[in-house]
């Protein structure tokens, strides 16, 4: 029962209700006292442990309703049906309706009705049908008034399938196979082949029985899986596209995949807030710290209780991001500045130029305007012209580098191809000089970083660091060092 309930946590997380491991054992701690005899009782006990906030209460209602309910194995005839905890009612011992039976059981005691002659040898057929039984493990169970069991076995085959795993709608005939060759498939459909080929009556009515219910059985494996689907694979569907967009070059994507991104960069933004929002202190140990040592153990006659370290604070970088939104990088310079605008919180100090040829800075723009919009704007403004980075490089160095000082972070998004135009290294460095760091982000591959106009082996030398920086991933990459590192 407990790997059930570890099962129902992922449910949970799946659909987006926070629950640690520590809550997870309260929960099993919990199920323990409680118990399962009150199905009400346990469902508001856990609740209470696992959902914080009457949204989640909600949405915790709803998985455990959907997870810890299974439908009827019912009968194809009887619509008015609708499903709960247990089985159909109305079946007859075998798993089916008489109707149904009727239909398999040719000799039985309808057919004889009908005939209205040779009443005694049906009843002697039926007789011998009655006392034919399956062998297979499967075909005892099928045909078996055990509900309960076809349950347990249906549950315990889509654990051993690992039904939970299912991430896309196509693999539901996958998974809904796996089950049932889990629950005995094989050994079925051979005794169902022997029966075929005997020529008895009473044989071929078994197999047509242990047919239908073979069918039916599979139809309620598809429905399961369908069931497990909608529980475990909503989340990870939407994890795998996220995965495949955080990988995808960004020149790739499509503009219907904007605001998937969008979505995955605040999360990724989010995730770095987290992790460096505070000022943090890095302690060197084993370096004393005599002065605060001693301030703070006076209240102690002298004596060293309470020792101190020396210490160095990690400090918000300042940061100026230098994007190139020519027509082959401007979808690159999107997402970096859209990432760097939602670490504000942490980054309060980024200054963000554009530039094709002419550098102009787009701070104000994209603090005053929606992102979309900003970015209208500064391709409109910035985005046409041949691409000069020996001018970019001058208007620089005429419009801030007096802003900049040791402390001070400069990235630099293109691709370095300068149209055979002077390309103003010497300003790169004086950069280099001046700055804590300069790193400079190109999106195409290091091979062609010396190909035709492209000017990496004059300006790599005079930065602290050149990445390939082509995706999400790259750009978390190159944000979180950044972060980590400042000081």
């Amino acid at each position: 029962m407990e790997r059930v309930l570890v099962d129902f946590v992922k449910v949970l997380r799946t659909a987006e209700i926070n629950v640690s491991p520590a809550e997870t054992l309260d929960a099993m701690a919990a199920m323990d006292i409680v118990g399962y005899e009150d199905r009400e009782f346990l469902k508001n006990s856990l609740s209470m442990v696992l959902a914080k906030t009457p949204e989640e209460k909600e949405t915790f209602d709803s998985c455990f309703d959907r997870y810890f309910t299974f439908n009827k194995f019912q009968s194809e005839e009887d619509p008015h049906d609708t499903g709960s905890d247990e089985f159909d009612e109305g079946l007859d011992q075998d798993g089916f309706d008489q109707h149904t039976r009727g239909e398999g059981s040719s000799g039985g005691k309808g057919s004889g009705q009908g005939s209205g002659q040779g009443q005694g040898g049906a009843e002697v057929e039926e007789d011998d049908d009655q006392s034919l039984q399956p062998t297979s493990t499967l075909g005892k169970l099928l045909l078996s008034d055990n509900k309960t069991e076809l349950i347990i076995a249906l549950a315990e085959a889509g654990r051993k399938a690992e039904v939970n795993k299912i991430i896309v709608f196509t693999q539901k005939g996958l998974y809904t196979r796996k089950i049932m060759d889990a629950m005995g498939l094989k050994e079925l459909q051979d005794e169902i082949s022997e029966l075929q080929s005997s020529g008895s009556r009473p044989h071929q009515n078994l197999s047509a029985r242990l047919k239908k219910a073979r069918d039916r059985l599979r139809e309620q494996v598809r429905d399961y899986v369908e069931k497990q689907f909608f529980l475990h694979a909503d989340e990870s569907g939407k994890q795998l596209r996220e995965e495949l967009l955080k990988k995808v070059k960004l020149s790739n994507l499509e503009k219907r995949n904007f605001k998937d991104v969008q979505q995955v960069v605040f999360r990724m933004a989010k995730k770095l807030i987290a992790i460096h929002s505070k000022r943090r202190k890095t302690y060197k140990r084993g370096q004393l710290d005599v002065r605060k040592t001693l301030r703070h153990n006076m209240q102690y006659d002298g004596m060293f209780f309470d020792l101190k370290w020396k210490a160095s604070k990690v400090d918000r970088p300042k940061v100026m991001c230098i994007c190139d939104v020519s027509g082959s990088v401007s979808n690159y310079s999107r997402f970096l500045l859209m990432f760097l605008y939602s670490l504000a919180e942490i980054l309060p100090k980024v200054r963000s130029f554009a530039f094709s040829s002419d550098l102009g800075e787009v701070t104000r723009l994209f603090e005053q305007s929606t992102l979309e919009d900003a970015m209208a704007k500064t391709m409109r403004d910035y985005g046409n012209g041949s691409t000069d980075y020996g001018q970019m490089l001058m208007d620089f160095k005429h419009q801030c580098m007096n802003d900049v000082n040791n402390k001070t972070t400069i990235i630099i998004l293109g691709d370095s191809r300068n149209n055979y135009g002077n390309p103003r290294a010497e300003i790169l460095r004086e950069m280099y000089d001046k700055s804590k760091r300069v790193i400079w982000l190109n999106p195409e591959p290091k091979m062609s970083w010396t190909v035709g106009d492209a000017e990496m082996k004059k300006y790599a030398p005079c930065c602290h660091q050149v990445e390939v920086c082509n995706s999400l991933a790259h750009l978390e990459r190159v944000v979180s060092n950044l972060l980590r590192f400042a000081s």
